[in-house]
């Protein structure tokens, strides 16, 4: 199984890029490319509409950034971490934790789920 640590960062990497052509290539080289995402508020099957979903993130909450939370783990094909997003420097307001399944060591699907999301969001 590859690292989840190393699963990890390259998930939460693809998710902080904000140009749309890096933000794929870092997408093609980690998922499949039939690739789902799906959390209690949006979902996306395909590289291209992950990258929307991730791209709409960046609209919405702009100068916030991902981070990891604790230490990654999985077993088998599967990898679980938990993240922040928040201006740098400052308490992160929206926090989850995300379920991932591999593919030959690529995300196959991934499961967000929401663990603090303040009431403006």
């Amino acid at each position: 199984m590859p690292d989840p640590q190393e699963i990890a960062r390259h998930y939460i990497d693809a998710w902080n890029e904000a140009e749309p052509g890096r933000r794929m290539a870092l997408l093609k080289e980690t998922w499949t490319p039939d690739a789902t995402y799906v959390d209690p508020v949006m979902k996306g099957a395909g590289l291209d509409e992950i990258s929307g979903l991730i791209g709409g993130v960046h609209q919405r909450f702009p100068g916030f950034a991902f981070r990891l939370i604790g230490e990654p783990n999985g077993h088998g094909d599967q990898v679980r971490f938990s993240w922040a997003l928040g201006p740098d420097g400052q308490e992160p307001p929206i926090k989850g934790s995300d379920v991932a399944v591999l593919q030959a060591g690529r995300l196959r699907s991934v499961i967000g789920f929401l663990d603090q999301v303040p009431a403006a969001a």
